[in-house]
């Protein structure tokens, strides 16, 4: 694949993640589309379009050959990990009832990225001086966003985003230990969102008398679902094969960024000095963390 291949498909993925945040938003302040009805349409949306990605490029007989539907018939992936996208979508969905798209997608990557930092001191890795310090400052910027003051986020909507970011880390160290063995990102992808269908419509069973459907939210969230999510997902694994481990850590930096200026463009939100000053810290601090540690692993 050449450069400007791996450039242009990476970007395409890194936007489309970015997106999910204003789709999520756009259909629960605009349309007013109820959280649970959201999540349970962006999952089965996903899941089908990343069932046929696989059918498409001939994995099918990998999704649901003959021996996967004898052993089970959602074929790739696993219990554990589906739970976990489905604790992400849907803390992401009910967050965004009261964040901001800047707010939620820096709480969203700062706990993605700190999960799997904490889950590599967990193993006994160690932190070099430059990366300890990369640590603290994302902390103390994770620490000013949510202090309590007129341009704080809701409490609640942090604490679920913050739980999204945690649950999607746990899905990604699951989904980074089954690919040494698996290799094939995206049938295991299909086959956990075909298995978080059934947590997303018990989701939305229960919470059917406050449900809430129109045009506009259903077509936001398909969109989510089946462009940002599943075609986003497929994308990016595609670009993740010719993108070294250090590149494509820090090439993810750009998603809070993508949305936040996505948030004032398409939904005129303020860009206030507390978001900006977390934000340099938050992701300033990461970018010092992974760069130097993964460099050093290669």
């Amino acid at each position: 694949m050449s450069r400007k291949a791996v450039f242009f498909l990476t970007l395409l993925a890194m936007i489309a993640f970015a997106a999910n945040s204003l789709l999520c938003r756009f259909a629960l302040k605009n349309a007013e589309m109820d959280a649970a009805s959201f999540t349970l349409i962006r999952v089965v949306s996903g899941a089908v379009v990343l069932w046929l990605v696989v059918r498409v490029r001939g994995g099918a007989s990998r999704l649901a050959g003959p021996t996967a539907r004898a052993k089970d018939n959602l074929g790739a992936g696993n219990w554990p990990s589906a739970f976990a996208l489905f604790a992400y979508a849907a803390c992401f969905s009910y967050a965004y009832i009261s964040l901001s798209v800047a707010t939620g997608a820096l709480l969203l990557f700062g706990a993605v990225q700190t999960t799997m930092i904490g889950y590599s001191l967990w193993r006994s890795e160690r932190l070099s001086l430059r990366q300890s310090m990369g640590l603290l400052c994302a902390l103390v910027g994770l620490v000013v966003l949510l202090l309590p003051g007129l341009s704080a986020p809701s409490f609640r909507g942090a604490l679920l985003m913050l739980t999204a970011g945690v649950a999607w880390g746990i899905y990604s160290l699951r989904g980074k230990s089954k690919r040494k063995s698996n290799g094939d990102a995206t049938s295991t992808t299909a086959g956990n969102f075909l298995r978080a269908v059934p947590f997303a419509v018990a989701l939305s069973m229960a919470t059917l008398p406050w449900s809430s459907l129109d045009h506009g939210g259903i077509a936001y969230a398909i969109a989510s679902g089946a462009l940002a999510s599943g075609l986003g997902y497929a994308i990016w694994y595609s670009a993740l094969r010719e993108l070294t481990t250090t590149s494509a850590a820090t090439v993810q930096l750009s998603v809070p960024v993508i949305a936040a200026v996505g948030g004032m463009v398409f939904l005129n939100e303020p860009m206030t000095w507390r978001l900006l000053m977390a934000a340099v810290a938050i992701l300033g601090g990461i970018a010092l963390v992974i760069i130097p540690g993964q460099a050093a692993s290669k």
